[in-house]
């Protein structure tokens, strides 16, 4: 099977489209695209709702309400909103199926997102947080300038945790018509009893995903300052030099 799956990759005819085919680098296209709305609208949603609740200790019952939305299933979810939404569509679109596959990619995303967040400005030192409106800060200003950047690695991993989880569903647009991404060569495969090519499907998933975990947890790296996550820079000797110490606390 090994030796399938690495022969189905390496044909070239799998890396081209054709009348009967579209070849890898379009369903990544599609499958990034699928992806890629459902993060940006879920983040625009749980990120400001995650500050709101974690700032201001109020509403935390919602972030547990919201993180039972992983108990649904996915894939009867989508056909119920593909049920309700394709008929007010026609013609050659496939807005009818793509609202619903965003919808629940949507869904799937916000849980992660919305408790790391609040998690994360949860986790700010009260004392922090006095001495900032000590020095006359404003509660927007301890937000922005104090909580968030000390939150932002628990925000950034339940990014991470999202994107894994968006990319791994994504392969669900492909059970409904007009749509594609890497679940087609999954769904396909399994039709066609062509398990080389199924099995392919879900390997380009994985390699997608850990591609993508690994960009986020790059920029996590250089967006986190090193003063929150403990990596200051070494002296020949070993030993934090006084400079960089102070400043990483004038940057923080």
């Amino acid at each position: 099977m090994i030796s399938d799956v690495f022969t189905w990759l390496n044909d070239p005819s799998h890396w081209r489209d054709s009348a009967i085919f579209d070849g890898i680098p379009t369903q990544l296209l599609n499958h990034l695209r699928y992806s890629v709305i459902a993060l940006l609208i879920a983040a625009a949603i749980a990120l400001p709702l995650g500050l709101l609740i974690g700032h201001t200790r109020r509403g935390g019952w919602f972030v547990s309400t919201v993180n039972a939305i992983r108990a649904i299933p996915t894939v009867g979810l989508l056909v119920l909103l593909a049920v309700m939404i394709a008929p007010h569509f026609h013609g050659r679109t496939d807005l009818g199926y793509l609202i619903p596959t965003e919808i629940v990619l949507v869904i799937i995303a916000i849980p992660a997102i919305l408790a790391n967040t609040y998690a994360g400005v949860q986790s700010v030192d009260p004392e922090v947080r006095d001495a900032a409106a000590g020095m006359g800060m404003t509660g927007s200003q301890v937000l922005w300038h104090v909580e968030l950047p000390c939150s932002l690695p628990l925000v950034i991993s339940g990014i991470r945790s999202a994107t894994l989880q968006v990319i791994a569903t994504a392969t669900i647009a492909s059970y409904l018509p007009l749509l594609g991404g890497f679940g087609r060569f999954i769904y396909d495969g399994y039709h066609q009893q062509d398990y080389a090519q199924m099995v392919s499907g879900g390997v380009l998933v994985a390699l997608l995903a850990m591609i993508a975990d690994l960009l986020l947890a790059t920029a996590q790296r250089y967006a986190v300052s090193r003063g929150i996550s403990g990596r200051y820079a070494k002296s020949a000797g070993g030993a934090t030099t006084v400079a960089t110490v102070e400043a990483e606390v004038s940057a923080v």
